[in-house]
């Protein structure tokens, strides 16, 4: 089976006035068709400005990022983008926030609708269509904000720790809804996240990245003998606490 993104060789260092400052350096990992792959690595190390130029928003110095073969570019529709807030429009319903991007695209086609409203339903959300965001929940807001992401049907979702403005207790139920909804989509994903929990609970793989400028210092595959994997079950495996402490130990190694 071949990778569906190939990161390769990828170098990246920011210019300004006052000097070049390195920020990504030699980055090579690859995710295969259906794989969720999560990136961890210190603060400030570079971990949002790879999900910027895996999405074309960035243009590396040095290598190559493809999917399915062919260089990512800016715009590409077959990759989906959700950040760290869920930028739902205040003015518009839930139904119509998650209508904008097919609105932008020109793609309010039946099939797409029909798609929508059978999110809508599957999410809980189908009651708060009329709602204003601000009557809504965090949890339930990145839910929407989920659902506005893959009314596009994107082919590979990126995801910037979109769950960081949640409280504990919401953060662990929505990475859970998240993860039943892109497992059972087949939807292949990368998660940036600094907890190092929420990465072993939903990845098949986890990148740690060093500090800046910053290189894949390792990777590790995620098998918690599990037959009916869930974020939530995932914490509670008798193998979670290893792959905790290894994870910590890597990212503590030159701190």
């Amino acid at each position: 089976m071949k990778p569906l993104l190939e990161v390769k060789d990828v170098c990246l260092s920011y210019h300004t006035l006052s000097g070049e400052t390195p920020a990504l350096s030699h980055i090579s990992f690859d995710l295969m068709p259906g794989e969720f792959l999560a990136i961890v690595g210190p603060s400030g190390c570079g971990k949002s400005t790879l999900l910027n130029l895996i999405c074309g928003l960035l243009t590396a110095e040095q290598g190559s990022i493809l999917m399915d073969g062919v260089p990512v570019t800016r715009g590409n529709a077959r990759i989906g983008y959700m950040l760290q807030k869920d930028y739902l429009l205040e003015w518009r319903s839930i139904y119509k926030n998650v209508l904008l991007g097919l609105e932008i695209r020109h793609e309010l086609t039946p099939e797409k609708l029909s798609y929508i409203e059978e999110m809508l339903t599957a999410y809980g959300l189908d009651k708060f269509r009329n709602a204003r965001p601000s009557q809504l929940s965090g949890g339930m807001r990145q839910r929407a904000a989920l659902i506005r992401t893959l009314a596009l049907k994107p082919d590979l979702l990126l995801l910037d720790e979109p769950f960081s403005a949640l409280d504990y207790q919401t953060r662990l139920h929505v990475s859970d809804d998240i993860g039943r909804i892109l497992s059972k989509a087949h939807k292949p994903a990368i998660l940036v996240t600094h907890d190092i929990s929420e990465a072993i609970s939903m990845a098949d793989r986890v990148v740690i990245l060093s500090r800046r400028p910053a290189t894949v210092q390792r990777i590790v595959p995620i098998d918690l003998g599990l037959t009916a994997r869930t974020p939530l079950a995932s914490r509670n495996a008798p193998g979670f606490k290893t792959y905790f402490n290894l994870i910590w130990k890597e990212l503590n190694k030159n701190a």
